[in-house]
């Protein structure tokens, strides 16, 4: 019985259309579900609203609504010039709690790379997960000396330079509950943050597109980073290089991490006005 339910469900996903027999379903969820369907698989990247309503089969009045309801959550975008209609970055979030380890891996890994080859640093990217941040993706530079940090190794949200670069990107109500907490590690251990000078740090962050730490967690390490945020501007993770670059080359590696954080967030549906991009809170 279980095999013939989930075989009648596998059809309708890939037909986009109820069958008979199948449980019980909401229209309007239905017609919604197919709209988005439909505009994935068109063979042009936007489509009119009596193209839509016509290839899912109901009254123009039906889909204007449904398209706008979809519109209101990103899931659809509309061209007010050409008033035609393709899919949304707000799916990019729902697409992403599907997508497993390795396919965040390749996503990152090229410009993983390329940060590694230019500095001969360790490159990471490290995701937001439960309060901490994890990484998810490493590549070496070939320098000199490396770094042992590891793919699924975890630090504390406000570690060092990654925690000074997501903590700068995060809404003012967000930083707020942050910096309420009693432990937080931007200085290395909890009792040596200095919360004043952590407040210019934060507002630097936000004038270079980067932070630093040189030396503090660990000596001898350096670290520069910056925030990845997906569609809608949620901050959900950072690129960073870790080395034993000295403090000079900071403000040569640093706009370099900004960059490829700022081309990752766009590909993760963070638009060029909620992408991470301090400069418009200095």
């Amino acid at each position: 019985m279980f095999a013939q339910q989930n075989n009648s469900e596998e059809s309708e996903a890939q037909n986009g259309k109820p069958t008979a027999g199948s449980p019980s379903i909401v229209p309007a969820v239905d017609e919604a579900a197919r709209i988005l369907l439909e505009l994935a698989r068109a063979e042009i990247p936007k489509m009119n609203l009596t193209g839509i309503a016509r290839a899912v089969g109901i009254h123009k009045s039906k889909a204007y609504s449904i398209l706008n309801t979809l519109s209101r959550y990103g899931f659809v975008v509309r061209d007010r010039e050409e008033k035609r209609y393709s899919l949304g970055p707000g799916l990019i979030p729902l697409s992403r709690r599907v997508l497993d380890d390795r396919a965040v891996r390749e996503l990152v890994r090229p410009h993983l790379k390329a940060l590694a080859q230019e500095t001969r640093s360790a490159a990471l990217y490290g995701a937001i997960s439960e309060g901490g941040v994890v990484v998810v993706a490493k590549e070496e530079g070939g320098g000199p000396i490396g770094v042992t940090i590891r793919v699924g190794q975890r630090f504390p949200l406000t570690w060092g330079a990654h925690g000074k670069a997501i903590a700068a990107a995060l809404p003012e109500a967000e930083l707020k509950a942050l910096l309420k907490a009693e432990s937080i590690h931007f200085h290395g251990e909890p009792g040596r943050t200095d919360r004043k000078r952590l407040r210019a740090e934060l507002a630097a962050c936000r004038g270079t597109g980067f932070a630093a730490d040189v030396g503090e967690m660990q000596s001898g390490v350096s670290a520069v980073a910056a925030p990845v945020a997906e569609a809608g501007g949620k901050v959900v993770g950072a690129l960073f290089l870790v080395g034993t670059f000295p403090a000079e080359d900071v403000d040569t590696f640093g706009p370099l991490v900004a960059v490829r954080a700022r081309e990752v967030s766009r590909l993760l549906g963070a638009s060029a006005d909620n992408a991470p991009d301090y400069d418009r809170r200095s």
